[in-house]
């Protein structure tokens, strides 16, 4: 993973996102609503790495950051919510009911990956085939997010599959609906990848830039 190159892809980006903003005008995309969904918090930890981090903590932290940028580098090109803002944990039924208050457009779940394995490395998505429609969006943005993951961190593609989790089962109709699995905190070199927020500010970029990208801003 390219850790050295963080920061300089960080700030080129976050240049070129300003810059196509302006080109297309903040008032064009002021309606397109992104719900990012920080998975597990409070006494759900989810998984642990073996240097110890949390699974809510990391997945916290990137969303938290997507939100940052959205709103303050990049002046609220999107109207973008967080289900969770701090160490609570909020049930799989609220997420979802939040979506559909919101009339989300898109709706991305964070999660990180845990396995026996511990060579298993790389990002999966995860997707619901709830209509071929919605299944075709949400596939197509959630290889987005993985084609920058993979060309701009260098972080294993391990590809996108189709599960019956409830947070995508019941995702508001018509809304792009994918949950992200960033890496294996059973992998050493994945957690310690994880563990730092360079990181997260990476993942957090790429996250925020696969959206425009998929929305065509």
């Amino acid at each position: 993973m390219k850790t050295v190159h963080h920061i300089l892809t960080l700030f080129i980006s976050i240049t070129f996102l300003n810059t196509s903003i302006a080109q297309k005008g903040l008032n064009e995309s002021k309606n397109r609503i992104v719900i990012i969904d920080p998975g597990h918090g409070g006494i759900d930890s989810g998984a642990v790495s073996i240097n110890n981090t949390k699974e809510k903590d990391i997945v916290l932290s990137i969303a938290s950051k997507i939100l940052v940028l959205n709103n303050t580098v990049l002046k609220n090109p999107l109207e973008l919510y967080l289900t969770r803002y701090t160490d609570t944990l909020v049930s799989l039924g609220d997420r979802t009911k939040l979506a559909k208050k919101l009339k989300a457009d898109v709706f991305i779940s964070i999660h990180c990956n845990q396995a026996i394995n511990r060579n298993a490395a790389g990002t999966e998505v995860y997707i619901h085939p709830k209509s071929e429609v919605q299944a075709e969006e949400s596939a197509y943005l959630g290889f987005t997010i993985q084609k920058g993951l993979a060309d701009l961190l260098g972080i294993k593609n391990r590809g996108l599959k189709y599960v019956d989790f409830q947070v995508l089962r019941d995702s508001r109709k018509g809304s792009a609906t994918v949950l992200l699995e960033l890496g294996f905190l059973s992998q050493t070199d994945e957690a310690i990848y994880l563990s730092k927020e360079k990181s997260h500010e990476a993942i957090a970029l790429v996250i925020l830039q696969s959206t425009f990208k998929y929305l065509g801003l």
